[in-house]
């Protein structure tokens, strides 16, 4: 039988009103100034009203001028918040390949110290470059920290970043095929892997560059503004008294910030955006389990235990008969297949081609 837990109830009053009453991350600061230009408004021509003619006109108009307003809002704030959400889906898919990546290399990679130090530090700076390039900055600290100041420099000093960061990680890669440390098939998959790092970037770069047309924005701030003036003049015709100018403003409030919402999450790499993608603390989690993984293999060696070279053919003389079974020719660059999945000592010598 399944124990309940039982619900916070407390708990979940003190969030709902911790959100009702936060400023922080909210867009209630940065739409404040214009609820207060149309409250200014709504005032004076109320104003007007109670000195001069009768100003107020039917109220139907604006009943369904509101109701198509709310609908193009809400389809600008769902095409928002898809490339919101697409950022996002991209950006987990960084942290994947970044895994996967270290993961080989260090799986299947050469035993040097250096080159998987090297190699693993160098994918972490893809997602710092990566969301550095995003935002159109050039300061790259966390660059220093991992690489040094001269590497740092010269990946700040290029075109475009993230490509001079990948274009290290391939050099690398070459380096370990070339050298023998790494077969081919584990140079082809963690080639794939780098490869698709780009490709979420480039999916990145097009959420960036393409934002939803200039004209869909300006046409929609026409309406939201030509309603909020004349709606002082529909409630005049109810007689609510010195109420209708907070009511001009109540709406308002809702309406400019659901059209902030909509232009905000357009963009979702920018650390100022409402809304914006948590990026720096996903390039801390990459930065975090890349740097475990060695520090598990230092942790490894202090114990004695040594990391295996994947193609021992890379030492002159070839391999030794205990480490070629089904028997290796020496000196020869390949691979083992299995022959037999129920015998573990079938074996067969693939030369590389």
């Amino acid at each position: 039988m399944t124990r309940r837990v039982p619900r916070d109830v407390w708990g979940e009053a003190r969030d709902f009103w911790g959100e009702v009453l936060a400023w922080q991350g909210a867009a209630t600061v940065r739409v404040l100034p214009l609820v207060a230009v149309f409250g200014a408004i709504a005032t004076l021509v109320y104003a007007a009203s109670l000195v001069g003619p009768q100003l107020g006109i039917p109220v139907g108009p604006h009943e369904i001028a509101g109701t198509v307003l709310g609908l193009i809002l809400v389809l600008r704030t769902n095409a928002g918040y898809e490339r919101w959400w697409e950022g996002r889906r991209l950006w987990g898919g960084i942290v994947n390949e970044a895994r996967n990546l270290a993961t080989i290399a260090l799986s299947y990679g050469p035993g040097d110290a250096r080159w998987r130090e090297e190699v693993v530090r160098w994918t972490i700076a893809f997602a710092h470059a990566t969301r550095r390039s995003l935002r159109g900055e050039r300061e790259l600290p966390e660059l220093t920290a991992l690489l040094g100041r001269e590497p740092a420099d010269r990946v700040a000093a290029a075109v475009h970043m993230p490509n001079a960061v990948a274009r290290r990680i391939g050099g690398l890669l070459h380096e370990a095929r070339a050298g023998g440390g790494m077969d081919g098939f584990a140079f082809q998959e963690a080639e794939r892997q780098r490869t698709t790092l780009i490709d979420h970037l480039g999916g990145c770069e097009r959420i960036l560059r393409t934002p939803l047309p200039r004209v869909y924005s300006i046409e929609i701030r026409r309406f939201i503004a030509l309603f909020l003036v004349t709606l002082t003049f529909a409630l005049i015709s109810k007689e609510l008294g010195w109420v209708t100018p907070l009511l001009t403003m109540l709406v308002a409030y809702a309406l400019l910030v659901v059209d902030l919402l909509g232009a905000e999450l357009q963009n979702p790499f920018a650390a100022r955006n409402l809304g914006a993608l948590p990026l720096d603390d996903i390039c801390r989690t990459i930065e975090r389990d890349l740097l475990g993984l060695l520090a598990e293999e230092r942790s490894l060696a202090e114990e004695g235990m040594q990391i295996p070279d994947p193609l021992p053919e890379s030492r002159p003389g070839g391999a030794s008969a205990d480490e070629c079974p089904g028997g290796r020719p020496s000196g020869g660059r390949g691979y083992f297949t299995v022959t037999d999945a129920e015998n573990p000592h079938a074996w067969r010598w693939e030369t590389n081609r």
